[in-house]
């Protein structure tokens, strides 16, 4: 049996704060849409496939890519460029082409696993979710909650971190390193 890893940015500090009561008010207002079912983040790859007992293996190859790339590491590891609103999509743009080349330095670190079922994914587009899949009447008023709760340029710090999404949709941090 496989298990459903993925490698996430996740913020910390006050805009993590933010964005939790931002969450937790959209879902009590307005109801659940997509971005409800995962924690404030930023995707680093899409999700792969493998043994239970590879968490470790992945783990370790994740903490070398970072240690590989600390000499780097710009006074901002992750940049909040905007926030943007479209009929579709609430959400932060980030910019960071050094956890671009953490994501890419892992991915070649890990391409070795013999049991993992598919490919690890990098992805280009860095952001965080606000909203998505909802309705298009709650456009409007989700914006405007996102524009008075979430301040894109509040401090924050970041962290790396290696997920497990169970099959009941609960999450498993199995690893995590500040950025």
């Amino acid at each position: 049996m496989t298990i459903e890893l993925i490698v996430y940015a996740c913020p910390t500090g006050l805009l993590a704060q933010q964005l939790d009561t931002y969450f937790a008010r959209t879902l009590a207002q307005y109801g659940p849409n997509s971005a409800h079912g995962y924690m404030a983040h930023c995707t680093l790859t899409g999700f792969f496939h493998d043994l239970p007992a590879t968490v470790g293996w992945y783990a370790e190859h994740l903490a070398a890519a970072l240690s590989a790339q600390q000499a780097t590491r710009p006074s901002a590891p992750i940049r909040v460029a905007e926030m943007i609103f479209t009929n579709e999509f609430h959400g932060l743009m980030l910019e960071s082409p050094w956890i671009k080349q953490i994501s890419a330095d892992f991915a070649q670190r890990a391409h070795s696993s013999p049991t993992r079922t598919d490919a690890i994914r990098l992805k280009d587009w860095l952001h965080l979710s606000l909203a998505y899949g909802f309705a298009p009447t709650q456009h409007d008023q989700l914006m405007t909650l996102a524009q008075q709760l979430v301040d894109p340029f509040a401090p924050s710090e970041w962290e790396l971190r290696l997920y497990e999404r169970l099959p009941n949709t609960n999450w498993v941090v199995h690893a995590s390193w500040a950025l």
